[in-house]
């Protein structure tokens, strides 16, 4: 049986203009590898109301789980809650459970839970939060969409809170060997590989160091020992 599927949204303006370096698409990667979910599509787009919206609903459709990351704070550029809800046909407004949480951590630091801040409690009708360790805003799932914080420190908190709950399947094996050829040398066996071992995933990764030209070769499989006979043969093949 195939691993369960995901794909990513990564929301914000602030990515696509290149002020912030996302880190949660590579946090995330290991985190479904290691769970047995296959990653299949990682979609980077502004904060656009359509455009976040048809990408929800198109990404929910096509794979078994959704991870969003960003556009849930307290300031106006902050639409993702409402685009999801939106993606959902689900009513949105300050929820009782959610407004208790951010009243209680307000309360502890003595902040107040001004206007800004309880539209971080505006949770889609139906949808569970998320737990936040980090720091109290929820996060929360409709459907099968996990709508988590940009902040990378609370949505790895908030990955750890939902991946638990999620069925996997077997963990990825990734396995590498370095080969100091060029990729036109390459090119060929590998291919003949790929074909002979359907089931895995093969990449080629070249380099060039000191004027000499080679690559990394990653094999990648739910089998051990189909990945280990794969690496073997290639190995065998490109023996000095």
């Amino acid at each position: 049986m195939p691993n369960p599927t995901a794909a990513m949204l990564v929301i914000g303006d602030e990515i696509l203009s290149g002020r912030t370096r996302d880190a949660n698409m590579y946090y995330l990667a290991g985190q479904l590898t290691g769970a047995g979910i296959d990653l299949k599509e990682v979609r980077v787009i502004s904060d656009d109301r359509p455009a976040i919206i048809a990408a929800v609903q198109a990404l929910s459709g096509s794979c078994d789980w959704v991870f969003t990351s960003g556009g849930i704070g307290p300031t106006h550029d902050d639409i993702t809650a409402d685009c999801i809800a939106a993606a959902f046909d689900a009513h949105i407004d300050v929820r009782a459970d959610a407004r208790a949480i951010l009243a209680d951590h307000y309360a502890k630091s003595g902040t107040e839970l001004n206007a800004a801040r309880l539209r971080m409690a505006r949770i889609p009708d139906g949808a569970q939060l998320i737990d936040n360790p980090v720091s109290a805003a929820p996060g929360f799932t409709i459907g099968n969409v996990h709508v988590m914080a940009g902040v990378p420190s609370v949505f790895q908190a908030m990955v750890a809170s939902v991946l638990p709950t999620l069925t996997g399947g077997a963990p990825l094996i990734s396995k590498t060997i370095r080969i100091d050829r060029g990729e036109g040398d390459i090119a060929g066996p590998l291919g003949d590989l790929a074909a002979s071992y359907p089931e895995l995933s093969i990449g080629c990764y070249p380099f060039q160091k000191d004027g000499k030209y080679g690559a990394n070769v990653v094999i990648r499989g739910t089998v051990e020992g189909m990945v280990d006979k794969a690496l073997a043969a290639l190995a065998a093949q490109f023996a000095t």
